[in-house]
């Protein structure tokens, strides 16, 4: 058998995602799957080493990764008009109609802040939330903690504003701190595609059958959970940090839904206009030529 290390953040959509293999309730045609949990940044840092045959990783890293690792046509958490969002406390807002009200972007977003030249707590350097809020707000201080510790340091003051990501989407309210931009929707508003953020990857030295398998088996645990949903997002609220079944399967659903098991031709092209912006603006190693496990090369086992 061969055998495969799966990492994947600790939060509910990617749980949710490889429910099926971790529960081997779906046809893994001779390989074994040890499942390796870890920070998104982490991961990133990870697959620059090629420490992991297949990876859950930030699209922006692919940019630092793709000599090693190819794209697998399905795993996929892809915001249509929604995605990362900023956060402030409640007293940092300002009237969005104030000529120093921010960046501009989605209707919806307010109160404004000016963020310009101010303290940012991203969840890495690597994270596409990163890349695209430097593509928004170019100027701004990055302040790197871990993803969950990110609200904390918006509601001590240590930082002025949050790039928050996974579940903390649908609690920021919970501490006490408004939203001011939800990257997603400007991403919408200024490209008029959805938001692709982290990716699943396969080492290449795996070669073209193993790859074609391993997105097979991937696409067969996305849809054993989809059939099995209320078992799948009970197992994923082991991994939300205090969600209710509610908020987990409300967070499930933005971020594994039919785009999740292929990313179609709006998400490809979203991948591509992602990373094409980012180098022009500077923020990648060069350019990337995106290649993805072929679909025709996914089907039933055997």
């Amino acid at each position: 058998m061969t055998h495969i290390r799966l990492g994947h953040s600790p939060d509910p959509d990617d749980a949710f995602m490889f429910y099926g293999i971790a529960r081997n309730a779906v046809d893994t045609d001779g390989l074994t799957f040890e499942h390796v949990l870890a920070d998104i940044q982490t991961l990133n840092e990870w697959a620059r080493e090629g420490r992991l045959e297949v990876t859950a990783i930030s699209l922006h890293a692919y940019a630092h990764v793709h000599d090693k690792y190819a794209l697998l046509p399905n795993g996929a958490s892809i915001g249509d008009r929604y995605g990362p969002i900023l956060v402030t406390r409640a007293r940092e807002a300002v009237d969005p109609k104030s000529p120093d009200g921010g960046p501009g972007g989605a209707e919806g977003d307010s109160p404004w802040v000016n963020l310009k030249g101010k303290k940012i707590a991203v969840p890495g350097l690597m994270t596409t939330a990163y890349l695209v809020l430097r593509l928004c707000l170019p100027e701004f201080e990055a302040y790197v903690v871990p993803f969950d510790q990110i609200m904390d340091e918006v509601r001590s003051g240590r930082a002025d504003a949050g790039c928050v990501i996974h579940e903390g989407q649908l609690t920021y309210a919970d501490h006490g701190l408004v939203k001011v931009l939800d990257l997603g929707a400007w991403w919408h508003e200024v490209e008029g595609l959805p938001l692709p953020l982290g990716v699943d990857v396969v080492r290449r030295d795996l070669g073209v059958e193993t790859c074609a398998k391993i997105a097979r088996i991937l696409g067969d645990s996305i849809q054993y959970a989809m059939d099995h949903r209320a078992d799948a997002v009970a197992y994923a609220m082991e991994f939300g940090r205090g969600l209710d079944a509610e908020r987990t399967d409300r967070f499930v659903g933005m971020y594994v839904n039919q785009d999740t098991l292929d990313y179609g031709e709006r998400g490809r092209k979203a991948v591509r206009r992602v990373l094409e912006r980012g180098h022009a603006a500077g923020l990648l190693p060069g350019s990337v030529a995106v290649d993805f496990v072929p679909m025709e090369k996914v089907g039933a086992a055997g």
